[in-house]
């Protein structure tokens, strides 16, 4: 199994998983490989480090007197415990930052009714009294939301999650 850190155009940073590099070589060749926060196909493979079992370097560092300062392990790819420690901690805000967002698109898409590519459209009929008010969410292009807010329409831009229309598998 061969996971690595993609980047797309955007700036998305995701990560991917391979059964091999020939096998991401081929995906990408394909244009499988998507951004899964906008749908980009412009995915480049990031320089990563390796996956590291870092729990016996936790144990090292606990046990390592103070006063001794933390030394890189030799062989050039490996981490501190320090370095490690951060590195923990990184993958952890990752992690629960990657968690808060699943949830407010959860609370976003549960309160909101899905309008689509009608959004800018249905925005001016709620503001001009001639739909319900309610809470709507779609698509629009950055022309669109520029125009309903010079017309005094307030829209917020989310980044909205892409969901793959067939299995990954």
């Amino acid at each position: 199994m061969l996971v690595v850190d993609l980047h797309c155009a955007l700036g998305h940073d995701f990560e991917g998983w391979f059964g091999s590099a020939d096998d991401l070589a081929d995906q990408q060749a394909r244009g499988l490989v998507t951004c899964p926060i906008c749908g980009g196909h412009e995915v480049v493979r990031r320089p990563s480090a390796p996956r590291l079992n870092v729990s016996g370097m936790k144990e090292a560092a606990q046990a390592a007197p103070a006063s001794v300062p933390d030394a890189s392990v030799s062989g050039g790819g490996g981490l501190s415990p320090e370095g490690a420690r951060h590195a923990e901690t990184a993958q952890d805000v990752a992690r629960a930052l990657r968690s808060m967002y699943a949830e407010l698109v959860r609370e976003v898409a549960s309160r909101t009714e899905d309008v689509g590519e009608r959004f800018a459209e249905e925005a001016r009929r709620i503001h001009h009294g001639e739909a319900p008010e309610r809470g709507i969410r779609g698509q629009a292009s950055a022309e669109e939301r520029e125009a309903l807010a010079d017309e005094g329409i307030e829209v917020m831009a989310l980044p909205w999650p892409v969901v793959p229309k067939s299995s990954l598998q």
